[in-house]
């Protein structure tokens, strides 16, 4: 009997974390910008099930459901991970972290969500450009990790 409540007291455990260090859910949103800009937000999630939902400039509108593998989803995961805040929620959108903006441009905000809360990151892609380069690159090539091409774009 012993036995088998420790099994039971065990199973929320093992079925509700993540192998990678408790972050059930990713969501990756794109704001608009001064032109056609694609505007959508993705969720994946640690169980591989991922929703599309494109607003404007997109190959779709509307919601669109996916899967994707283990592998897929921790690539994602890890893409974003370095850009992650260690506390709390991060934003690039003016003075400290932005000292000098262009205009016109998309953003980014990434969530992470895990039994313990969230985490935000707000990323104006118009902020302090030079500086900021290697942000926009991981931004850029996350969502070219999961099986949304032609969610996002016609496919040639």
């Amino acid at each position: 009997m012993k036995l088998l409540l420790l099994a039971l007291a065990a199973l929320p455990a093992c079925t509700t974390v993540a192998e990678d260090g408790g972050v059930p859910s990713v969501s990756f949103e794109t704001g608009p910008c001064f032109g056609a800009c694609p505007v959508y937000k993705v969720t994946v999630n640690a169980d591989g099930t991922g929703l599309f939902e494109g607003r404007r400039f997109t190959a779709v509108t509307g919601e669109r459901r996916f899967t994707v593998t283990p592998r897929q989803y921790r690539a994602f995961v890890a893409q974003l991970e370095p850009l992650r805040p260690t506390a709390g929620d991060m934003r690039y959108s003016g003075p400290p972290l932005c000292r000098q903006m262009a205009t016109d441009l998309p953003s980014a905000e990434v969530t992470w969500r895990m039994r313990s809360g969230t985490q935000t990151l707000y990323f104006y892609y118009g902020c302090d450009m030079a500086r900021n380069r290697a942000i926009v690159e991981r931004l850029e090539a996350a969502p070219r990790l999961l099986p949304i091409g032609d969610f996002i774009r016609p496919s040639r």
